[in-house]
């Protein structure tokens, strides 16, 4: 059974309930208490993770699964760096990161898909649309910053978005690593040279929302988005694999 209601089980409790099996995704479970619950394989992946806390017997471990990443992913600490030293080094271990990754993906494994998570091809088309979003429309005020062969993510038409403007057709890999190099190379020109002050100069969220984030800010996000993504796709590709 398939459910997508909003609201079907806020403010539920449940008791000697089996969610044993079950997949949730878009979903909110914060400030959802469990207690007495058997957790063994709940396997749990969230981008905003390290925006709050998860408890777990009375310890945080947020912190901890930042740490292990950072571990994991080498460089991946620099995506909170304060100085342009910082995010260049930050940029160049997570570029050359997906080089690597990149580099080491048969050919017959791009499009492949781990259930309804994006395929390389498409992940790499979204980080084209992530720069094209933070950089060429953020930092640039671009009026029109996107590239046709981004990958929009769902529920932008719903927010407003045109999304008329990206291909509806799937463009072919050497296509998307092209598009893919450019805009790589525009973040390291646009760092080769950046400023204190320049990384302190107020922006609009490209999006619309109510933030008004520095230059630097939207270096950081870029960053994030570059390790989160290359998470996920190597994490399906150990699936694939």
């Amino acid at each position: 059974m398939t459910t997508s209601s909003p609201n079907d089980f806020e403010g539920r409790t449940f008791v000697r309930t089996s969610f044993k099996g079950a997949t949730l995704r878009f979903s909110d479970v914060s400030g959802v208490t469990m207690r007495s619950v058997d957790v063994d394989g709940l396997d749990i992946d969230s981008h905003d993770l390290f925006m709050g806390s998860l408890v777990v017997n009375g310890v945080d471990v947020v912190p901890l699964v930042d740490a292990e990443l950072n571990r994991r992913f080498p460089g991946r600490e620099l995506q909170k760096a304060q100085t342009p030293e910082g995010l260049r080094e930050g940029w160049v271990a997570v570029r050359s990161a997906w080089a690597t990754t990149v580099a080491d993906t048969p050919r017959d494994l791009v499009d492949a898909h781990v259930e309804d998570e994006w395929s390389m091809a498409q992940t790499l088309r979204h980080l084209v649309l992530a720069t094209d979003t933070w950089l060429r429309g953020g930092i640039l005020r671009i009026q029109q910053p996107f590239h046709e062969i981004g990958q929009i993510f769902d529920g932008a038409a719903g927010m407003g978005f045109d999304t008329s403007i990206f291909r509806t057709d799937e463009p072919t890999f050497d296509e998307v690593l092209a598009v893919r190099a450019e805009r790589q190379q525009m973040v390291t020109d646009f760092l080769a040279d950046v400023t204190p002050e320049h990384l302190a100069e107020e922006r609009d969220d490209p999006w619309g929302f109510d933030w008004h984030p520095t230059v630097g800010d939207c270096v950081r996000v870029i960053l994030e988005e570059e390790w989160a993504h290359l998470r996920y796709v190597r994490r399906d590709l150990a699936l694939l694999g």
